[in-house]
């Protein structure tokens, strides 16, 4: 038996409005009957991506994979012009699962391109998103990490803005750099809101608790930044992809506290499954039996809260 009495799960958690709706897209479409398609993979996890394809949506990387008449869902991320008025072109019914945030991300990237500004754009080189964006501001400077920015040169007119998740210190830490290489400097904040209040989450579980398992893909950012911030906060951090990878006991010896916190692509089905795993593997003698009630029940206390909070107009 071990010493895990108690697994609480981030306030604000489960998949992003974004990914959310992108896939209830993709499912109504498959439910007609109408053969559909992603392009690419609509989100960053093994487990939905597989439900999916029972459903009959396959994920493909070009549009020539897809026949005409067929359904293509273009996911969260968002695609450039060119491959919105290919699609189109080829016959194809395109739903268009932008996120709403990308899509304003993609105007305001076309408006300050015609104003003539030198766009500066934080965001992570060939990521999905940044892809899109470029599409919209071909000659944009794209910039990740800090040792990237001095390459940046002085510009009269220049604007930033930024993938969206990325992490708000880094966006708000290249402002301040860049007021030293314009004369104008526009900024425009577009880290998404969503993410923001998923890392507010995410330290504020981590100050209440022994331990916190960060629940995503290995490759995600956001899911790294949510590891990283915990480590901020002076508390370890384990990051998983499922509830298999948690393998070892040892990891939760004198813990009787954990959180649990995921990714905008992990589904809360995922991160329930991760508390009930957690209680099996390292629960007390008094919660270790009751591992799947009580792994519900950390799932129940959060849509609870997460009601309140929309009720009263707090989320």
């Amino acid at each position: 038996m071990g010493s895990v009495a108690e697994v609480r799960i981030a306030r604000r958690t489960g998949f992003c409005y974004g990914v959310r709706e992108a896939i209830d897209a993709a499912r109504l479409s498959a439910a007609d009957g109408t053969p559909t398609h992603t392009l690419g993979q609509v989100v960053h996890n093994e487990g939905v991506i597989a439900q999916l394809r029972d459903q009959g949506i396959r994920s493909v990387h070009d549009l020539d994979e897809v026949e005409q008449g067929a359904a293509v869902v273009i996911r969260a991320h968002g695609v450039t012009p060119e491959v919105m008025a290919r699609a189109e072109s080829k016959g194809l019914h395109v739903i268009d699962g932008t996120c709403s945030w990308v899509t304003q991300e993609q105007k305001e990237l076309a408006r300050l391109v015609e104003d003539g500004y030198t766009v500066v754009l934080l965001g992570t080189p060939n990521h999905p998103e940044v892809v899109g964006l470029l599409g919209f501001a071909p000659d944009a400077i794209v910039v990740d990490e800090e040792a990237d920015w001095e390459r940046i040169p002085r510009r009269k007119r220049m604007a930033l803005l930024t993938q969206s998740t990325q992490p708000p210190w880094k966006f708000e830490r290249l402002a301040a750099f860049l007021v030293s290489r314009a004369h104008e400097l526009k900024i425009v904040n577009t880290v998404c809101p969503v993410t923001i209040r998923r890392q507010e989450d995410t330290t504020d579980l981590a100050r209440d608790v022994d331990l916190v398992v960060v629940v995503g893909g290995r490759n995600s950012a956001n899911t790294k930044e949510l590891t990283r911030l915990v480590g901020i906060v002076g508390k370890p951090a384990i990051q998983v992809e499922h509830e298999r990878d948690l393998q070892d006991p040892t990891v939760f010896e004198g813990r009787q506290r954990v959180g649990v916190t995921g990714g905008t692509s992990t589904p809360i089905e995922d991160l329930e499954a991760v508390a009930r795993r957690i209680y099996e593997l390292a629960g007390t003698p008094g919660t270790q039996p009751e591992a799947s009630r009580l792994a519900h029940d950390a799932v129940t206390a959060v849509a609870e809260s997460a009601y309140r909070s929309t009720s009263l107009g707090l989320a």
